[in-house]
């Protein structure tokens, strides 16, 4: 941001007397809420920083010395001032925190100076409380560590200079350009990660064997074990194959096995056929199964190509980094977290069934209503759960149910309140319901 644009932003924070909530929402933006359903995002990235007006949302907290701070320090706390010191692309709010011991003054400074961005918590000695960003004394000239008094920054001369007229504007069309290029950014990545699981699952439906030529193959086998039982008495020992007449009364000629009894000849080939009729069942569940998991993930994508919200994107397609161990990737379903929430999504019937056998009795149950889709459950640990993260999962219950735009009724209980019918259909009770709009391209448009 320009240096004009710094000012500007900074005589507009002057309003606000009260900071209600202050913590880091990624690993560079810092929110700062003054109580409005609005927050000022402060983006810290080196090199690209700037300062925007957004809604306040749901987040993973994140739990580094500098947030406990800045949590401890900022929230609740009274702004006395707000200052851009000596032409310095700084922002720095003095601020006297809730319940601290006398009159304790601290200083946010918010430094959007390029190489260094940072924020630093001081004292009134100017002393490093804490810093989203250490920096020893090999890479600045300006250490910033806890303890260690801050240095001046370097003269800055600025070669721009111009006037805002509209600060709201300018935070609105600061939001909008980097949820844009985040948007894009986003898709192009969960877009990427779902094809690759696309096309793994129809690589897996190419491969399976085919139903009908597997229950071909066992009435074969079968009419083989009886030709071999009504020639019995034809075979010797030691003959390498029989020519006899099959039940069309054609003649053929069977291979026998080695190292087999004549006596239990058919009974090898009643088992062949026995296998083979079994692997024919097998596969047509295996490919029920499959193509249940293929149409999840491509709700899913469908999801994510209308989607025009961040952590939208991110709930459909976490990180890795969010599995919280390695055996959650080989567990049934598939695995999200909101708001530090787990939620598991059954992804074809047979999930379905297994989640519903798993759950405990106090875990949310959540499905749409009057159309076959996911079951969704939220580990709920016997904690009553935060309306944003209901919301939220019922909004993902939908994207993994349907691709289809409109207005859809999500309904969640307990799962102590839901009684199996027949396999993954159920009858419930005691629930509640969330309206969820799903929006398409031709909505958003």
């Amino acid at each position: 941001m320009k240096l004009y644009e710094i000012k500007a932003v900074a005589n507009y924070l002057k309003q606000f007397t009260f900071i209600k909530k202050a913590r880091r929402i990624a690993n560079n933006v810092i929110e700062l809420n003054f109580g409005k359903e609005w927050s000022i995002f402060f983006d810290l990235t080196r090199g690209n920083s700037t300062i925007y007006k957004a809604p306040s949302r749901p987040v993973n907290h994140f739990h580094a010395p500098f947030d406990t701070q800045l949590h401890s320090l900022l929230s609740h706390s009274k702004v006395l001032e707000v200052t851009v010191p000596a032409d310095d692309k700084v922002i720095i709010f003095k601020i006297k925190p809730k319940s601290q011991y006398k009159d304790r003054v601290i200083y946010a400074r918010f430094e959007l100076t390029g190489r260094y961005t940072n924020l630093i918590l001081t004292d009134e000695q100017n002393i490093v409380i804490e810093a989203l960003h250490h920096i020893d004394a090999n890479k600045s000239y300006r250490v910033v560590k806890p303890g260690v008094k801050l240095a001046e920054l370097l003269p800055f001369k600025s070669k721009f200079d111009g006037v805002v007229e509209d600060v709201e504007a300018l935070l609105e069309q600061n939001y909008q350009r980097l949820n844009s290029a985040l948007i894009k950014r986003l898709k192009s990545q969960k877009l990427n990660s779902i094809d690759k699981k696309i096309q793994k699952l129809k690589s897996h439906l190419d491969a399976l064997p085919n139903e009908e030529e597997l229950l071909k193959e066992a009435n074969n086998y079968s009419e083989i074990a009886n030709i071999i039982l009504a020639n019995l008495q034809q075979i010797k020992p030691y003959d390498k194959e029989l020519k006899a007449y099959n039940f069309q009364g054609e003649a053929i000629t069977i291979k026998l096995p080695q190292n087999i009894v004549k006596n239990r000849m058919s009974e090898h080939f009643f088992n062949l056929a026995k296998r083979a009729k079994n692997k024919a069942k097998n596969v047509k569940i295996e490919y029920e199964n499959l193509q249940g998991k293929l149409a999840f993930y491509q709700n899913i994508k469908s999801a994510i190509e209308n989607s025009n919200d961040p952590y939208e994107l991110e709930l459909l397609v976490p990180k890795q980094s969010r599995s919280r161990n390695k055996k959650e990737k080989n567990q049934i379903g598939e695995v999200f977290w909101i708001e530090g929430y787990k939620v598991v999504v059954g992804r074809n019937s047979k999930e379905n069934q297994e989640l519903l056998s798993a759950a405990k009795s106090n875990d949310i149950w959540m499905h749409v209503r009057n159309i076959p889709g996911s079951h969704v459950f939220i580990r709920t640990d016997k904690q009553n759960l935060p309306q944003s993260v209901l919301e939220s999962a019922a909004k993902l219950c939908v994207d993994f149910s349907t691709k289809n735009p409109g207005n859809y009724e999500v309904d969640y209980t307990k799962r102590k309140f839901v009684k199996i019918q027949e396999g993954s259909s159920v009858e419930y009770d005691k629930y509640k319901t969330i309206s969820v709009l799903k929006e398409g391209i031709e909505i958003r448009e």
